[in-house]
Formats: C-alpha cells, sequence, structure tokens
C-alpha cells in the first residue's frame, strides 16, 4: 500500500468516525451584524454605526442599520436552531446597548433582550456563549478617549464584563471576552486597503499601544468575570490566529511553524498565555514598542478556561535555513483555489495544524473552533432552494482534518460554524454570504440550504460521513 493509499484510507476513516461524544456543535453570529434596531431601547452608536454610515467605508454604502433583524426576531431564530438541531449558540452583545453614556449608568432595557435570548436558547436546550466584544465599541468610548488608544478603555471594558457577569452569568455556558484583535486594531487603526471601524490611520506607536490596551483590556476582563460571575463560569476569548500550515509534514517545518505561530502572534496571544511580548515583536517595534508594567502584563496572563480559534485561510510556512529567524512564509500562488472572498484560500488542514500547534506552544486547557466557514455566491433556485454545494465542500473537508486533531488527542471541545445566517458582512456590506440560512434582505425570510442540511446532518450523527 503506497502512502497516498494510506492517506486515503485515513481519510474515510475520519470521514465515518464519530467525534468525541461530548463534542459541542454550534453556530456563531455578532450583535452589530445581526441585531438591527440601532436607534431602539436605549441604545446609542457604535463606531460601525458611525463607520458604516460614512460616505465609501462600506459596498454600496450600505449598513447595520436593520441587519437582520434579530432583535426582534431572536424567538425565530431560536426555532431555526432547534430544528437544525443546534446544541450551542455564540453571540456578542451590543456594549453600547448596556452601556449607552460614558457615565457607567446600566440600560435595563439593554440587558433585559440577552437575559430573554439567554432564556430563550435555555430552554430550547441550547447552550448560550456570550462574547463580550466583537468589535463594535460605543462611540462614546472613542468620542472621549480615542477608544483602545486609552487605558481608560482597558478598564471601562473590564467594568462592563464584571457586569455582564454578574447579571448573566448564571446562565452561560462560556464568556468570550473579545473577538479578534487583529480586525479592530490592525484594520481598524491603520489604512491597510482594507479599513475597519473606527476608520483611523494612526502611527506605529499609537497602534502598538492599543494592541497593548486590548490585551490588557483582555486580562482585566478575565479578572473581573471570576471576580463578578458565579464560581466555575468559563472564560476565555476568540482570535484569528495566524492559521499557520507547515508546507510539508516534516520535524524541521513542523518547528519551523510552531515558532511562526508564536513570532506572529507576538502581539496577541504570545504575552496571554507567556506574559510577555515575544521578543521579535518589540525588537521590530524599536522605539515605537508599547509602554507596560509588570502589572499589566501579569493580568494579561490572567490564566483563562478555553482558547477560542476562527479559522477560515492558512498561511503556509516552511523551514528556511536563510532567514534569521529559522522560517519563512510561502504564497499560496495566484492559480490556488479560494471561495467567494479574495483572502479566503482553501486550506482545511488549518483544522488539524491550529490545535495542534497552539496545544504544542501553549497547552490551553479547551480549544473550540469558534468561527469557521466560507461566503459563497449563493441565489435561490425557482423552487426557492439553496444549493450551496461550495460551501457543503469547504465544510466537509474542514471537519475532516479537525477530527484528525481531536482523535490525536489535541483538546478540541466544540465548533461553531460562521454563521448561522447571512448578515451584514462588514465593510463588503451585504454583498457576501457566509450563512448557512439563506435571509432575504428585504422580506428577511431565512431558508436554510444545502449547508445547513448538511451540518444538521453532522451534528445528528456526530460525524462528518454516514447514513
Amino acid at each position: 500500500m503506497t502512502d497516498l493509499d494510506h492517506a486515503a484510507e485515513s481519510t474515510t476513516a475520519r470521514l465515518f468516525c464519530p467525534y468525541p461524544r461530548d463534542f459541542l456543535w454550534g453556530a456563531a453570529t455578532a450583535a452589530y451584524q445581526v441585531e438591527g434596531a440601532v436607534n431602539e431601547d436605549g441604545r446609542s452608536p457604535s463606531v460601525w454605526d458611525t463607520f458604516s454610515h460614512r460616505s465609501g467605508a462600506v459596498a454600496f454604502d450600505q449598513n447595520g442599520d436593520r441587519a437582520t433583524e434579530h432583535y426582534h426576531r431572536y424567538p425565530e431564530d431560536v426555532a431555526l436552531m432547534k430544528r437544525l438541531g443546534l446544541q450551542s449558540y455564540r453571540f456578542s452583545v451590543s456594549w453600547s446597548r448596556i452601556f449607552p453614556e460614558a457615565n457607567g449608568v446600566p440600560n435595563p432595557k439593554g440587558l433585559d433582550f440577552y437575559k430573554r435570548l439567554v432564556d430563550e436558547l435555555r430552554a430550547a436546550d441550547i447552550q448560550p456563549w456570550m462574547t463580550l466584544f466583537h468589535w463594535d465599541l460605543p462611540q462614546w468610548a472613542e468620542d472621549r478617549f480615542g477608544g483602545w488608544e486609552s487605558r481608560d478603555c482597558a478598564h471601562m471594558f473590564a467594568d462592563y464584563a464584571g457586569y455582564m457577569a454578574a447579571e448573566l452569568g448564571d446562565r452561560l455556558s462560556g464568556v468570550f471576552t473579545i473577538n479578534e484583535f487583529m480586525c479592530f486594531l490592525d484594520k481598524g487603526y491603520v489604512d491597510t486597503g482594507e479599513l475597519f471601524a473606527p476608520g483611523k490611520n494612526v502611527s506605529k506607536r499609537i497602534l502598538n499601544q492599543a494592541r497593548h490596551h486590548a490585551v490588557y483590556g483582555h486580562g482585566l476582563a478575565v479578572q473581573a468575570i471570576r471576580a463578578s460571575g458565579p464560581a466555575g463560569l468559563k472564560v476565555g476569548l476568540a482570535e484569528n490566529i495566524p492559521n499557520i500550515v507547515p508546507i510539508l509534514e516534516t520535524p524541521e517545518h513542523i518547528a519551523a511553524a510552531r515558532e511562526a505561530l508564536r513570532e506572529l502572534s507576538g502581539m496577541y496571544l504570545t504575552p496571554i498565555f507567556e506574559g510577555k511580548y515575544h521578543p521579535a515583536y518589540l525588537e521590530d517595534a524599536g522605539d515605537d514598542a508599547p509602554i507596560f508594567t509588570d502589572d499589566e502584563m501579569a493580568a494579561i496572563a490572567s490564566p483563562i478556561d478555553f482558547l477560542g480559534l476562527n479559522l477560515y485561510a492558512p498561511t503556509y510556512v516552511r523551514h528556511d535555513p536563510a532567514s534569521p529567524r529559522g522560517w519563512s512564509g510561502v504564497n499560496c500562488g495566484p492559480g490556488y483555489p479560494r471561495m467567494d472572498m479574495p483572502w479566503l484560500a482553501v486550506g482545511p488542514s488549518i483544522m488539524y495544524w491550529a490545535p495542534r500547534l497552539v496545544s504544542e506552544a501553549w497547552n490551553p486547557p479547551a480549544i473550540y473552533i469558534t468561527e469557521n466557514g466560507c461566503a459563497n455566491p449563493d441565489r435561490p433556485t425557482q423552487d426557492n432552494e439553496i444549493m450551496d454545494v461550495g460551501r457543503v465542500m469547504y465544510l466537509q473537508e474542514h471537519l475532516i482534518h479537525l477530527h484528525r486533531a481531536a482523535a490525536e488527542g489535541y483538546p478540541v471541545k466544540g465548533y461553531f460554524v460562521w454563521s448561522l445566517m447571512d448578515n451584514f458582512e462588514w465593510a463588503c456590506g451585504y454583498t457576501k454570504r457566509f450563512g448557512i440560512c439563506y435571509v432575504n434582505y428585504e422580506t428577511q425570510e431565512r431558508i436554510p440550504k444545502l449547508s445547513a442540511e448538511f451540518y444538521s446532518g453532522v451534528i445528528a450523527r456526530n460525524a462528518v460521513g454516514g447514513g
């Protein structure tokens, strides 16, 4: 039997073998992308409200004012989750619904929405997993002290985290502090051609200091959740790590990939797990490196219960003796397959390598795949069906590789597909669809796609393949 035969046999086995018995299957969304109702029940604007109303900032000048009306349609959406067999739902909270002003006075109507949502989920036997910050910083925080440019933002975020843990913690299965540092900082504070809210273009020094305040805010939030929430409430974060894949599965390339992960995460996950920034990050920053104290670094490294990984596209790395760091990146090239986003190269092995490399580097207690999915140019047929075969392929191949990670003993505990439904896709507006359920943005009708049927079958079998 050849190596290719062995590989094919192994892939087939992972297709039909079940995941661990307690593996958790879910879906995820984010507040500004789905809720709508931006001016209702006391909510004040976030930086994404302001940014999306800036001419030219979002495709076709679209915005999240209406989104998918999840704020009003959540009972319908929870019923849809139940029909699909989802066991968990990861949602985010709109910070400016809870604290509409900088005075620290909570808004009861804003909190009540999330209480109703969580109760609806629990009644449907769906675990609620709450994300506190998914990019929609209150506009008052940006206006008052420049958002994450200031330590004040970190401290106010911790106050907000503690309040939510006290009010909702006994009803939650887990809390994510922050989602994807890179997207709201590296894309929100520097115009690299794909600008996100708040749409600034700051110096390298200011960006690095903002990065520090954000990871510091995460650490303070972990401490606040533990101090204010019920005993045993699990807390972590969700990060879009550089999805490192060794170009070949050989010891030297694997070692290079592991070090590349630590270095490329040097300003975010590395300090969270190691209590210090990666030396290459500080060396590259030079005089623009962030200013911090030992106490702040200790807070950043507050122990977490789990790590969420948002995995979409690969970053290939090879061992490179000619490089001062011993590794270098490998470009996918123009003929490499991609989904319906320029950056969304198809590399299913990220689902194995991300949990493995993260485990080898930092040994987190548990890992959840908190986002994985793809954009696809979905259109209903005459029979009102959405045959998103491309997305089914993408999900199937990724889940096969995730099974390998679980089977080899890496602590992968669950998977949240991105996303439950089509929604406001940030700077792309409504032009890109990531949902396993189609949304007619005129009528707000939800239609499960072929990928929803596929995913529902995976959950029912606790395996990718089978009948």
